[in-house]
C-alpha cells in the first residue's frame, strides 16, 4: 500500500474555488500568501489543484475568505458512501463559477449596486432590457 499523495480532480476544483473568491474580492496572490504565511507560488499550486490544501489550512482560507469549508465543494456530489471514495462534479448542479465569473467583470459589482437601488419593478426591467440590447449589439459587431 503506497502512502503517495497525489492530487485529485477535487484539488483541482477546490483551487478554481480558491481562485474564484480570491479574484472575486480583488486580492493578489501576493496578498494571500502574506495572510496565510506562505509564497504566492504555493497559492498558484493551490489554485491550480497541484498541491493539496489540507485542512488546517483550508480552515485559514475560510477565515480570511469570509467563507464556510462547504464553498469550496459547492457542485460536488459524493459517488460513494461518505468518506469511502472520491466525489465526482454533480452535472446536474448549476456551474458553482458562474456567479463569481459574472460578479468578477469589470463594472458588475457597481452595476448591481445600482441596480439594487432601484425601487420599481418597471425600471429594473427596463435595465436588464437595456442591458441585453447592448450585449447583444456587442456580439453581433464583434
Amino acid at each position: 500500500m503506497s502512502n503517495e499523495r497525489r492530487s485529485t480532480p477535487i484539488d483541482a476544483y477546490v483551487g478554481r474555488r480558491l481562485k474564484q473568491r480570491r479574484e472575486g474580492m480583488g486580492m493578489s496572490q501576493d496578498r494571500l500568501g502574506e495572510l496565510l504565511g506562505i509564497s504566492f507560488q504555493q497559492v498558484q499550486k493551490y489554485e491550480r489543484g497541484q498541491n493539496r490544501v489540507g485542512a488546517s489550512r483550508l480552515f485559514q482560507l475560510c477565515g480570511i475568505l469570509g467563507v464556510e469549508a462547504g464553498f469550496f465543494f459547492d457542485g460536488l456530489k459524493p459517488t460513494a458512501p461518505a468518506g469511502m471514495a472520491e466525489a465526482e462534479v454533480d452535472a446536474s448542479a448549476p456551474e458553482p463559477l458562474s456567479t463569481a465569473a459574472l460578479l468578477a467583470a469589470p463594472g458588475a459589482l457597481e452595476l448591481l449596486a445600482e441596480y439594487a437601488r432601484l425601487i420599481h419593478p418597471g425600471q429594473r426591467k427596463k435595465v436588464v432590457e437595456l442591458v441585453r440590447l447592448l450585449a447583444q449589439d456587442a456580439v453581433e459587431a464583434g
